[in-house]
């Protein structure tokens, strides 16, 4: 992807007393378009150049913008180029997945400086909490102090409702009760000392992919993230919209068909879930399919026709969504081997143009860029976004 298919941002205001609102815009402009002069920075958001220049300054002597090299133009002055600084400010970030916890350290370019993984049968309150608490003096031991002093905040991205996961995950019902009375915020809160931010761990996806992937390319489009278990999320007019309840986008219980046309969910038919039965009925371990780095080249006889199954089924979800809402594109990532997520997008897309689409128009159908590391990526970018982007959706972030 190139940066000129970014889509742009624009609207400054020049008046007194919100310059915490163009800070921001101009933060959010050189994070999605990379580096920029302050006049190219004055003409894209209608400030003037004196004030934009105030900001960049303020903004560098914060330690948030950094100076490029100047660049010389055919008439004029060289323009200096002004560009986020990586080591401005850091955010930690906490994925809590079906199979695995992820703990992260992102700085502001969007870079993972640090990450931790843990690896289980299924999640429990303990073994999370206990994974958070040793990771966190871990990083901090790591961390040299203008780093640790720099970090803005922990994010938090897991399932919601994980009492309600037992069966798929092949949990004892009374074990995974203990979520019922377990507290994420407080919990990250006591260990850490840092505000905390608390989202899906499917939207938290889709917000690493719209802020640092090709989610940048488009206004409005559906995002399927196919993990164990599948999920997403919906960006309507550059903001990832997470809805009333904060569940937009979980798409694992839509009702769709499998292909003898009997009724199904959509986790039943496009989650990793499905392959890993795939390879134990086989008598497979299926714990290969999570093994770092992921390599399912050798499996691809129990591979291909989950890919199939998957893809016909996101392609009658899609037709779905698109009804709904005339959505311009559906990205699709996942926690899979780059090769297998190209295989998906490709058989989608075939799926998708066999669909009756009389009456609606179809979506551009493009493989995300962030893959297996998007929930925990997206979930430390939260922090960073709520305090220093403009993004609207970081303003329904809950933080404590």
């Amino acid at each position: 992807m190139t940066l000129d298919h970014v889509r742009s941002l624009s609207g400054g205001i020049n008046q007194t007393g919100v310059r915490a609102y163009n800070e921001r815009l101009l933060l959010s402009i050189l994070q999605r378009n990379g580096a920029l002069p302050g006049s190219e920075l004055a003409r894209r958001t209608g400030l003037s150049p004196q004030t934009a220049s105030v900001i960049l300054r303020k903004l560098e002597q914060d330690g948030l913008l950094r100076k490029g090299t100047s660049v010389k133009g055919k008439v004029g002055k060289p323009s200096v180029p002004f560009t986020l600084n990586p080591d401005g400010v850091f955010s930690l970030g906490l994925k809590v997945g079906r199979r695995s916890a992820d703990l992260l350290v992102l700085d502001l370019e969007g870079v993972v400086r640090h990450q931790l993984r843990e690896t289980y049968d299924y999640p429990l309150p303990d073994t999370v909490f206990g994974f958070l608490r040793d990771g966190y003096s871990s990083l901090i031991k790591e961390m040299p102090e203008e780093m640790s002093n720099r970090l803005c905040g922990i994010g938090v991205a897991a399932p919601f409702e994980m009492w309600n996961w037992n069966e798929l995950v092949g949990a004892p019902e009374a074990d995974f009760a203990a979520w019922h009375d377990a507290d994420f915020a407080a919990e990250a809160a006591q260990i850490t000392g840092l505000p905390v931010y608390m989202v899906n761990d499917a939207t938290a996806a889709c917000r690493a992919e719209h802020v640092l992937g090709i989610g940048r390319e488009f206004r409005d489009y559906v995002y399927f993230f196919v993990g164990a278990f599948i999920g997403g999320g919906i960006v309507l007019d550059h903001a990832v919209f997470e809805g009333n309840q904060r569940n937009a986008g979980a798409f694992g219980p839509l009702p769709v068909a499998d292909k003898d046309g009997v009724e199904r969910q959509l986790i039943e038919l496009a989650s990793i879930s499905t392959l890993e039965s795939r390879l134990v009925d086989a008598g497979e371990d299926p714990r290969q399919l999570w093994q770092q780095p992921q390599d399912w080249a050798h499996l691809d006889q129990y591979v291909e026709p989950w890919l199939d199954q998957a893809a016909r089924a996101l392609a009658t979800a899609m037709t779905a969504a698109c009804a709904i809402i005339d959505f311009e594109a559906m990205v699709i990532d996942g926690a899979m081997p780059a090769a297998v997520r190209k295989r998906l997008t490709y058989l989608t897309r075939m799926h998708l143009a066999t669909k009756d689409m009389r009456g609606l128009i179809a979506p551009v159908t493009v493989e995300g860029q962030i893959g297996a590391n998007a929930r925990g990526i997206g979930a430390a970018a939260g922090p960073i976004i709520s305090q220093l982007m403009l993004d609207r959706s970081a303003a329904m972030l809950g933080h404590g």
